[in-house]
């Protein structure tokens, strides 16, 4: 007899891709520079377009994004520039792909002078918010904490990270725990964030 589908939140749907990455991602804290960079830049390339477009282009993305490298991003000139703009692979939109290169230079300052996860999470006093949330419409798009980090990463250089992305991007960081109560991810999250 086949076990029960655990209960998960609702907005990963039937797709495989999308519900590995609720099931294994979606919320888990994450503490590494390298992998925050990652998210927040693939979190830019979203703006308007699906999440699930972005996740089944990821691995192309590492690929061509010389895997996330940001001291090698910081380096792109016009050559890869181009070269990017014909890669099939990747959301090929040239404003988009400027900015991840001036992000990776952003990245690196942030990263020599506090460290690029310490500057994030003190966004939330070095603790995840727990939100517990009982339908979809309770979870709002932007919150001041997320108004807060989305102008100062404006201001030290990065694009594409307005506060409905930025909140996105904490989400998925789990720097807010969003799975609704009813989730089987809902308190293994939050045990992840105290046991971090």
């Amino acid at each position: 007899m086949a076990s029960a589908e655990p209960v998960r939140c609702p907005w990963p749907g039937a797709d495989p891709i999308y519900v590995a990455y609720h099931d294994t991602e979606w919320g888990v804290p994450e503490y590494d520079g390298r992998a925050l960079f990652e998210k927040l830049i693939l979190d830019g390339f979203q703006a308007g377009l699906s999440w699930i477009t972005i996740l089944r282009k990821r691995e192309a993305f590492r690929k061509a994004f010389d895997g996330f490298d940001p001291e090698r991003m910081a380096r792109w000139g016009p050559d890869k520039i181009e070269a990017l703009m014909a890669d099939a692979g990747i959301v090929r939109n040239r404003a988009k792909i400027e900015a991840a290169a001036r992000s990776a230079r952003a990245f690196l300052a942030i990263e020599e002078r506090e460290g690029f996860s310490n500057y994030l999470w003190g966004f939330v006093d070095g603790a995840p918010v727990q939100n517990r949330w009982r339908a979809l419409s309770q979870a709002p798009a932007q919150t001041a904490m997320s108004e807060r980090l989305a102008k100062d990463l404006r201001a030290r250089g990065f694009n594409f990270c307005g506060p409905v992305i930025v909140y996105a991007f904490c989400q998925a960081c789990g720097l807010v725990n969003d799975h609704l109560v009813d989730c089987f991810r809902c308190e293994e999250c939050a045990a992840l964030a105290r046991t971090s």
